[in-house]
């Protein structure tokens, strides 16, 4: 293979643009012919992700980011937000594309354009790839499963004409060839229950078998079924090469920082598996009821706790939750002072140093895919409470499929963009999740720790993700126009 340039087209947000980095370090460290550009869509200024991108330029020359120009969909219509600003940025990106055709073509030693490596949501783009005569792949940030209930779905559609959004509140079972036990309806992912954005998904899913091949952020021994369940039907080549972890944490944890001693200094004062610790991701927050209940359930557990809380962004808005300015505002009263000695409350958290530390002995999470692995790769187990998107299906992989965590509430369900109507889980259920996860039985802590030396050990030479990525940069090569 000559050299090679592959353009990488992220999502906006910190969790998609950290595990594409991280696919894209991983190619370059197994093939010196690489080089890869990243075009960058912004919505707007967001400190965390130039940090993490100047990190990564200053660390790795042959990765470089370009900034796309900012243009902004229409605001009116939040929910169609990331769609129409894909859509809007498709001359930005043909204009780049020909800047680096052009400079490959008037310099022997350049790269050659071989081909796009797109985010699940940038399949518009897959049109610009053909315009330049290079193919497409796709690298997916969730699991096997979600990819292949995608699938499922959209043939369900197509071929049989069935309306998937009719499952919403249905106690229907599906019986799918990606999982080995029936999916309920009511954790389908939630576009796919949604008459306004399936569309979106049906035409994702179409556009997934037109590519080259499909990169997945997971590792055969923890998702063999529908890793297999993939050799049959019209179905792209799939790549599993994870688990791709920040662990580095690039940009994005100032050691230094007070914020991050305090938070080491009180974990390093808990006693062994002892603390639970809360985190709902990058997008996870909830209104003051709810966080009321989740206080007194965590009083009336008994256990230690680590609660990264943060405040939800204004109703309708797609912005990142922040930090409130003082707790004491949501949390009932007297709260902070009666768990003073076992509990600590935190706004941003730096998760995987907290998920390593040895005083962490559960973890209650939203199931983002992101987390779902860094908690299996540091052995800790989950109670599941998902939130948006394919959550509540990774919430059912993880309780029933693999039998690695404990529920909280698999079908729970928030919209991605609040409109004011949640459901408010119960002080009683939340203590009754934390029991069960902080007092897991030892056989199934010891599955999970095979697990998590499975995920190891799937990254190291002769491994299956190691061995997958090779089978790709060949692929690749094969395909090279």
């Amino acid at each position: 293979m000559k050299k090679a340039e592959l353009v990488f087209i992220p999502t906006t947000g910190i969790s998609h643009l950290l595990s594409t980095v991280e696919v894209a370090k991983l190619l370059l460290d197994r093939d010196e012919r690489l080089s890869i550009t990243f075009l960058i869509m912004k919505i707007r200024s967001d400190p965390k992700i130039d940090r993490f991108i100047n990190s990564v330029s200053t660390a790795c020359n042959r990765i470089r980011f370009i900034n796309l120009p900012k243009d902004e969909p229409d605001p009116n219509q939040p929910r169609k937000f990331l769609f129409s600003l894909i859509e809007t940025q498709i001359p930005h990106v043909k204009d780049e594309v020909s800047k680096l055709v052009s400079q490959s073509e008037s310099s022997p030693d350049s790269p050659t354009l071989s081909g796009f490596v797109l985010d699940m949501f940038c399949t518009p783009m897959m049109d610009v790839a053909n315009e330049f005569g290079v193919p497409s792949y796709i690298f997916l940030t969730s699991g096997a499963a979600s990819l292949g209930v995608q699938f499922y779905v959209q043939a369900l559609h197509d071929e049989q004409k069935v309306d998937p959004t009719e499952f919403k509140g249905s106690d229907a079972e599906l019986v799918m060839p990606c999982l080995a036990n029936p999916l309920p309806a009511k954790v389908l992912p939630s576009v796919l229950l949604n008459k306004e954005r399936l569309p979106h998904m049906l035409r994702q899913a179409r556009r997934f078998r037109e590519t080259k091949g499909i990169i997945i952020n997971t590792f055969e021994e923890l998702e063999s079924h529908a890793i297999n369940s993939f050799s049959k039907g019209n179905i792209p080549p799939v790549y599993p090469v994870g688990p791709i972890l920040n662990l580095n944490r690039d940009g994005d944890c100032d050691e230094e920082s007070d914020e991050y001693k305090d938070i080491k200094q009180w974990l390093d004062d808990q006693p062994l598996s002892s603390v639970v610790y809360l985190c709902f991701g990058s997008m996870g927050s909830f209104g003051v009821e709810q966080v009321k209940e989740i206080a007194c359930g965590l009083e009336q557990s008994g256990h230690r706790f680590l609660w990264s809380l943060r405040q939800p962004p204004p109703e309708g808005k797609m912005e990142p939750p922040s930090d409130y300015t003082n707790p004491r505002d949501v949390l009932p009263e007297g709260f902070l002072d009666r768990t003073a000695i076992t509990g600590k409350i935190i706004g941003w958290a730096p998760q995987t140093d907290i998920l390593a530390h040895p005083s962490v002995g559960g973890f209650v999470s939203h199931c983002g895919w992101n987390s779902i692995l860094e908690s299996i790769w540091f052995g800790v187990p989950i109670a599941a409470w998902p939130l948006y998107a394919e959550q509540q299906l990774n919430a059912f992989q993880m309780i029933v499929e693999l039998g690695l965590g404990v529920e909280i509430k698999m079908d729970y369900r928030r919209e991605f963009i609040s409109d004011g109507n949640e459901d408010v889980i119960s002080a009683g259920e939340i203590e009754r999740g934390v029991r069960c996860l902080m007092e897991l039985c030892d056989e199934k802590r010891e599955k999970l720790k095979e697990m998590s030396r499975k995920s190891r050990k799937a990254l190291e030479n002769g491994g299956s993700s190691f061995t997958w990525l090779g089978r790709f940069i060949q692929d690749m090569a094969d395909h090279l126009p």
